[in-house]
């Protein structure tokens, strides 16, 4: 591979995700990212509101990683016993839910019939996902509901989601054929490297788990090897995403401000999703008796929860107000530059929020921010604000990015 390809695969990784993204909040702090202004001062509230969040919601602080599973509100997911089939099942399960997590808009609820529970957002996406899963529907097994397969996951068309979502007319969710779409790429995907996926001899997405198993020196993990791993398996499946020189570089947008003298100039990497997945798979390797270590290696997540808790607060600001009735792209410059700087703040603010609590950087890493924390305050700030407390501005998406 030459040098252009080898700086490509760089940035598949957290370490690019938080370096570009500071260098992006600096440049901004210079008055040289257009379309925004930064006030740091305004820090503190944020991390005020993260503080008080963290207390209501864990008043002991005991506070579990920010994973999908908190989302599973209607109770736990029914999972195979125990052993190495559970874990898979849980990849399965888990890998499955976060892809169908972005954003489901404004108007869109879901009934659960076992719980009663209606429930909108991602608590909804996820029970939703969790009961299209215990039934079966991702399965090529009748006899064994509780996976997911390639094949079947190849053949998922949108109008089956839909049923399971719920989605009607009076009940539209964002992006539906997206997100359909993407899980059918999982499953060739899937299908395609089994180098990846069919360690124990069956193509699935739960496949990783013996492949992160292999992995583990000593029985510890890297976080960051959690996410590497996601990045090289998945990166195919975003459709309508940069690739250069075959590389699939995944949730890496373009900006101008980020200068290079290689092929990596102009680029942005994030892995959103791909890092919520991530900390989403710590618990299931965790339960499977691997222990995953420097959990800080990840990122925080550039997603409109974290990145509206700045811009309510006035942490940043747009220079052209207007800009806030506007519609954007996922690829804008602006949005670009908000969600890198989101996670560059994430990190500034992190300390101040630890100070706040009085706990140590070691028992209190940024993904249990997140959770305790910085995406609840998001989500309160946001509802305070605007009705139907969605993200500060109007984004189009196609169901695999918010």
């Amino acid at each position: 591979m030459g040098a252009d390809g080898q700086a490509l695969r760089r940035l598949l990784g957290a370490a690019p995700v938080r370096e570009r993204a500071h260098e992006m909040l600096d440049l901004a702090l210079e008055g040289r990212v257009d379309g925004w202004a930064v006030d740091l001062d305004r820090l503190d509230e944020a991390a005020a509101l993260t503080a008080a969040a963290t207390r209501e919601a864990y008043p002991d602080l005991v506070i579990p990683f920010h994973a999908r599973w908190r989302h599973f509100v209607a109770g736990p997911p029914r999972l195979p016993a125990a052993g190495a089939e559970r874990a898979r099942a849980a990849f399965d399960l888990t890998i499955l839910s976060v892809l169908l997590d972005a954003g489901a808009g404004p108007g869109w609820r879901y009934r659960d019939p076992p719980s009663g529970l209606t429930l909108a957002r991602s608590e909804g996406l996820a029970v939703a996902s969790q009961r299209l899963f215990e039934d079966g529907l991702f399965s090529d097994s009748p006899d064994r509901p509780l996976r997911a397969d390639g094949a079947a996951l190849a053949r998922l068309d949108a109008g089956t989601l839909a049923a399971g979502f719920q989605v009607a007319q009076d009940n539209p969710l964002v992006g539906l054929d997206g997100r359909a779409a993407l899980l059918r790429r999982l499953g060739e995907q899937v299908l395609a490297r089994p180098d990846l996926f069919a360690a124990d001899g069956e193509a699935r997405p739960g496949g990783l788990y013996d492949r992160l198993a292999a992995g583990a020196r000593d029985g510890r993990l890297p976080a960051a090897d959690i996410l590497a791993l996601l990045l090289e398996a998945l990166g195919p499946i975003w459709a309508g995403r940069l690739t250069i020189d075959g590389i699939a570089l995944g949730d890496c947008w373009r900006h101008p401000a980020l200068r290079r003298d290689d092929s990596t100039d102009g680029l942005v990497p994030l892995h959103k999703l791909s890092q919520w997945l991530a900390y989403s798979l710590i618990e299931p390797l965790q339960e499977a008796g691997l222990e995953v270590v420097e959990i800080d290696g990840l990122t925080g997540l550039a997603e409109y929860r974290n990145g509206g808790l700045f811009v309510d607060t006035g942490v940043l600001r747009l220079a052209d107000p207007d800009d806030a009735a506007r519609t954007h792209r996922v690829s804008d410059p602006l949005i670009v530059a908000w969600r890198a700087m989101t996670v560059a703040l994430l990190d500034r603010m992190a300390p101040l929020v630890r100070d706040r609590l009085g706990v140590a950087e070691a028992d209190f890493p940024l993904a249990r921010m997140l959770e305790g924390g910085s995406w609840a305050a998001g989500r309160r700030i946001a509802a305070e604000r605007r009705p139907g407390g969605g993200p500060p501005f109007t984004i189009l998406s196609d169901g695999t990015v918010f």
